[in-house]
């Protein structure tokens, strides 16, 4: 029997976040931020996976940022998101976090999201 694309893609990349779950942890003192991106959007949270609770989050969705994005590409978006999470994380005295890329290659708009949260101050 011959198995549908979407399946086997969907394997991979249940096999590559298993793999990098492995291998990072977040916790109190430096809480693991987590990308998402679908065709259109970008979100982004912090994890601290020691107490099972979301610290802060960030999407393009927001009504404060997607009000700035309109006229953007998506790796503009990326960076003001960026900027933003450091700002959400600085409120919170959040100085280092984890960076869980999920199961995308770190290039274009995930890239441009971590290079804009090291320029604003928080290591990872």
């Amino acid at each position: 029997m011959i198995t549908p694309k979407h399946v086997l893609k969907n394997k991979r990349k249940q096999r590559i976040r298993k793999t990098i779950r492995k291998k990072i942890s977040g916790t109190s003192e430096r809480p693991r931020l987590i990308v998402f991106r679908s065709n259109k959007y970008l979100y982004a949270q912090v994890y601290d996976d020691n107490i099972s609770k979301v610290l802060a989050q960030v999407s393009t969705l927001e009504k404060e940022i997607n009000s700035q994005l309109k006229s953007l590409k998506n790796r503009e978006a990326a960076k003001i998101m960026g900027k933003v999470m450091a700002d959400r994380l600085k409120k919170i005295k959040i100085k280092s976090v984890v960076f869980d890329r999920n199961v995308y290659d770190f290039k274009g708009r995930v890239k441009h999201f971590a290079d804009s949260v090291r320029e604003n101050g928080i290591k990872f």
